[in-house]
């Protein structure tokens, strides 16, 4: 019988990762990386969420030592990338006013429909080639026509050797292949939305930090958690409260994990992106810290303003930056990849300049990704097959890229019937899911469930 080697939590695997985030967010990691390597440790796998076999015990017990010593560092980007509300508001000098009198009229229901609709096309073009290199995305679908990218992946007529060469993600390819899709598969960008529809419904939107948790430890298997919400699950169920299940053995505070749960935050505040953002950082400091937690307020704050039918994509983007302090990593890789988008005629040429900047972040991680989002919102001015194809091209988080990009566009599209056909006739209205009792529910309804939390107070 095979060990079982559970992705996400085994020590030795987290600490690779740890070490790396560490000397990202200026902690001075290398004397214990130096300790680490010398007693034989290995770094974090590259893009499995575990290593193929267990290390010794020894190994083990050090990787769990070492762990605390890293999260116990001082870093030196405290002061320019706080986690806490009030000083990121304090170094955010555009930080948006509440509206005045009140906030804008909620989105009509075709609106928020075209919105779940889009943020499940999106997601769903991305999950057959989530985890391939950008190479390998390119060369499947050139061998299939499919370049630029324009509509599904698909298996027919791509030769052997290729395939391959580039499998597709083994989890997906079953539901999210042209020939093979029947509906919305499940997937965590889709269950994290109706979990915080259920935030809503039993919280309002005045919800803690701490009701969130407990809502995951009611609704969400503990199966369907990765990265960040994995760990943080795990520290719930230790005993460890929040905020601190977002460092505790962490080291992917600052990945897309938060990033994925935003939209609902931005639906229910159109024109409030304030409200949204803080809405949004009540819920990423469960999981997140810093640039993690500012990748969701942004895509709050845009949706928000995207969410009133009155901005392009363009004054939208801008005004999601002025919720995340303008001298973090987050905020200075989206004025790049706007600038880029905006600059450069060549798609292809934008994503290769963002591969090439942010090639020391790991395909999860929250900046790249998020300035690939912004980067594909930009450079298709917001039109729905543009930013979903061109978020997915870009490789890295693919589903998450494309489900961000897709519920944005679908939300600026406006109703259901202007998304082309292709995108949301395969998709029969039907998601699938194990969040409670949402299992087959469709869009519309969604789009009803949200339209009322946007009612309320």
């Amino acid at each position: 019988m095979s060990a079982l080697r559970l992705t996400w939590v085994q020590p030795e695997d987290l600490l690779g990762h740890e070490l790396h985030q560490a000397a990202q967010d200026g902690r001075e990691p290398y004397a214990i990386a130096a300790r680490w390597r010398a007693a034989g440790g290995r770094e974090a796998p590259a893009r499995a969420g575990a290593s193929p076999g267990p290390v010794s015990p020894y190994l083990r017990i050090l990787a769990e030592d070492l762990l605390a010593e890293l999260a116990d560092l001082p870093s030196r980007l405290a002061d320019q990338e706080p986690t806490g509300l009030a000083n990121i508001r304090a170094r955010c000098p555009k930080w948006p006013s509440r509206p005045q009198p009140s906030p804008a009229t909620p989105p009509a229901h075709d609106r928020l429909e075209a919105a779940w609709l889009g943020r499940a096309a999106g997601c769903l073009l991305g999950k057959p080639v989530e985890k391939l290199p950008l190479d390998g995305i390119r060369r499947l679908a050139r061998a299939t026509g499919n370049w630029p990218l324009h509509t599904w992946f698909t298996a027919r007529g791509l030769p052997p050797e290729l395939a391959a060469a580039h499998p597709w993600n083994r989890r997906s390819a079953t539901t999210s292949l042209a020939e093979n899709i029947d509906g919305m598969p499940e997937d965590d960008d889709l269950n994290y939305p109706l979990l915080n529809i259920l935030l809503l419904q039993r919280h309002g939107k005045g919800f803690s930090t701490a009701e969130v948790a407990r809502l995951w430890l009611d609704e969400l298997p503990a199966g369907r958690t990765f990265t960040a919400e994995r760990i943080a699950y795990r520290n719930l169920l230790d005993g460890i409260e929040p905020p601190r299940t977002a460092r505790h053995r962490n080291p992917f505070r600052e990945w897309i994990g938060a990033l994925i749960r935003a939209d609902v935050h931005g639906w229910t505040n159109p024109g409030d992106p304030a409200a949204a953002a803080a809405q949004a950082h009540r819920d990423a400091t469960l999981t997140h810290t810093a640039n993690g937690v500012y990748a969701a307020m942004f895509t709050a704050a845009t949706i928000a303003e995207a969410a009133t039918g009155h901005h392009g994509i363009h004054h939208c983007l801008r005004t999601g930056l002025t919720v995340v302090p303008p001298h973090s990593r987050l905020a200075r890789a989206v004025r790049h990849a706007v600038h880029l988008a905006a600059t450069t005629e060549d798609f292809d040429t934008v994503v290769d300049e963002l591969h090439a900047t942010h090639r020391g972040y790991h395909w999860v991680h929250a900046v790249p990704n998020t300035a690939l989002i912004a980067a594909a919102l930009t450079h298709a001015d917001g039109d729905f097959s543009g930013s979903i194809c061109r978020a997915v091209a870009g490789g890295w988080d693919t589903d998450s890229n494309g489900a961000t990009a897709g519920g944005i566009a679908g939300l600026l599209a406006g109703r259901p019937t202007a998304l082309p056909d292709r995108w949301t006739t395969p998709l029969k209205n039907r998601l699938a899911t194990s969040v409670a009792d949402f299992n087959g529910i469709g869009f519309d309804t969604l789009a009803h469930l949200t339209h009322r939390e946007a009612h309320r107070p």
